[in-house]
């Protein structure tokens, strides 16, 4: 009889491991299942909880653009856009500036009123190649969208110029019902993270110039955005250089992977809410490059001096219709509107002196140079 009850013993063993392989392989199904899910919800649309604002259907008045400047300090080329705002209606602009925490715009730190009182209560500190830029950026936005008014956002660094007056610049805009932002896919370089996966995955990294120029329900996606930013916020750090001193702390340190943000967080989130098909897939800031040093990654830009920023120079930037896009075989025609026009209404880096000819030549504005010869706010 002992003999004959092992094999129902053996039978019973065999019975309840294939169930319970069974119930591993339906969990781990299920599992599965809900992660694709999740990852096509947040893929389909990467703003969690919108927040109830006043839209334009609700306003009555003239539309705005939003000027967001990004500066370290003051900005040093004031004088050139109090010109260039000037000969606008203040009906037609507001201006927002982030600015080094605790730094106030008033007669004793800027040439121009129209930078009085316009920084941020609530600015931070920002260090380049760290995610505190992009905060930085969606500060500005944020702030911007409180005015229903605003209907165009254009980011701004403290070195841009404009290269058009207001009026060219205003009608160019308000004729384009897209944003525009310089996004592509770029095989070659290795700044995605793979710790982003699934919240973001590498099919929908994108890069892309920092300078953005928005219409405001893509201003009000970056803004609403809770799940891309904090992916970037905490896999994105920047590699700081070699330090003997920190020993094999130096090995840890290098792992760090240095996302470059601000040229990818708008562009990824744009991508990932689906929105790629209402962008102009350019910048409108032309950005002169040093092409001589080795390899793409030592790109830096260059600064235009006095000598270079006559109007052969600005004529030459004007002149440009179109991008080449090399690592997608693209070339993107410049448009408004479904019309072909010059690609640039911003240029940058400049200096003083290259702004002070912009305004002497009369390419921007009328304003009389000599007059900052004396002058230091």
């Amino acid at each position: 009889m002992t003999k004959k009850a092992a094999p129902k013993v053996g039978r019973h063993v065999l019975w309840f491991s294939w169930k319970l392989v069974t119930f591993f392989c339906i969990a781990f199904s299920l599992v599965a299942l809900f992660r694709l899910h999740l990852q096509y919800d947040i893929s389909s649309s990467a703003v969690s909880r919108p927040r109830s604002r006043i839209h334009y259907d609700d306003f009555d008045g003239p539309a705005k653009i939003a000027f967001l400047f990004l500066a370290r300090r003051e900005l040093p080329l004031d004088f050139l856009w109090g010109s260039f705002f000037e000969i606008a209606d203040v009906e037609n602009f507001s201006i927002y500036i982030h600015s080094a925490p605790g730094f106030v715009f008033d007669e004793l730190t800027t040439r121009s009123k129209f930078f009085y009182g316009r920084q941020l209560s609530n600015s931070i500190q920002v260090a380049w190649g760290e995610s505190s830029m992009i905060a930085a950026e969606r500060l500005l936005l944020e702030a911007a969208l409180e005015d229903p008014a605003n209907q165009r956002f254009v980011l701004l660094s403290d070195s841009c110029v404009p290269i058009y007056n207001f009026s060219y610049v205003y009608k160019y805009l308000m004729a384009s019902p897209r944003s525009f932002v310089d996004s592509f896919l770029d095989r070659k370089e290795s700044r995605y993270n793979p710790k982003m996966s699934p919240t973001i995955p590498k099919g929908k990294w994108r890069k892309g110039s920092q300078w953005i120029t928005l219409i405001r329900r893509h201003a009000e996606v970056i803004v609403d955005d809770e799940i891309i930013f904090p992916v970037f916020k905490k896999c994105c750090k920047r590699r700081p250089p070699l330090d003997a001193r920190k020993g094999k702390m130096n090995m840890k340190l290098q792992k760090q992977h240095n996302c470059i943000p601000d040229e990818h967080y708008v562009q990824t989130l744009l991508a990932m809410s689906e929105l790629e098909g209402e962008l102009e897939r350019r910048t409108l800031t032309y950005t002169q490059w040093n092409l001589s040093t080795t390899g793409n990654q030592n790109w830096h830009p260059l600064t235009f001096s006095y000598a270079n920023a006559g109007p052969q120079q600005i004529k030459g930037i004007k002149s440009i219709n179109h991008v080449y896009y090399e690592t997608e075989f693209r070339t993107e025609w410049c448009r408004s509107n479904s019309t072909i026009v010059p690609c640039f209404l911003f240029a940058r880096k400049f200096s003083r002196g290259a702004a002070m000819r912009l305004l002497s030549e009369g390419i921007v504005g009328t304003f009389d140079t000599s007059t900052l010869l004396d002058q230091s706010p």
